[in-house]
């Protein structure tokens, strides 16, 4: 309907005017009657995939890679190798290059020996007759002027699978 109100009036006021008449976007307008055919845009190509001219070649991902698994640098943060090697006036890449490629090589994990200490064993009570092992609860009763702390003690039964409070 706008079209048609934009089509009566372009020969006497022209397209832009008309168009601003209306309220109808000059460009919309053109784009409705557009004589030659649709441009054709070539399918959207994601980011990682695209042609990275400055990325680095096999080779020097290698050669990173290489220094970063050195065992003079093994225990250490791919920044500080990264500040050791510009110290001495080494440049491979920056640290966030570092990282992306120790990240592909699986190695972002912590880069330092770490002592391993043993499972502790969860401690286990039995009782083999009355009296012998007892357990304690603190339970937080909120109320409107204090909060009150009430201590329950249970005496576990010979099984040791079902205590039995001493005081409910």
């Amino acid at each position: 309907m706008t079209d048609a109100a934009v089509d009566t009036l372009a020969p006497r006021l022209g397209v832009r005017a008309a168009c601003a008449a209306v309220g109808v976007g000059q460009a919309g307008y053109y784009r409705r009657h557009r004589i030659s055919p649709a441009p054709v845009g070539c399918a959207p190509v994601a980011h990682r995939d695209r042609y990275q001219p400055r990325a680095l070649s096999a080779a020097e991902r290698q050669a990173v890679l290489l220094v970063l698994h050195s065992d003079r640098f093994a225990d250490l943060a791919p920044a500080e190798v990264w500040a050791i090697l510009l110290d001495e006036g080494v440049y491979l890449g920056s640290p966030s290059t570092f990282y992306r490629l120790l990240r592909a090589a699986s190695g972002t994990a912590e880069r330092r020996r770490q002592a391993t200490h043993p499972a502790a064993a969860k401690p286990e009570l039995a009782a083999s007759r009355p009296n012998q092992v007892y357990s304690w609860d603190i339970t937080k009763l909120h109320g409107p002027r204090q909060r009150r702390h009430i201590v329950r003690f249970c005496e576990c039964a010979r099984r040791g699978s079902n205590p039995q409070p001493l005081n409910p």
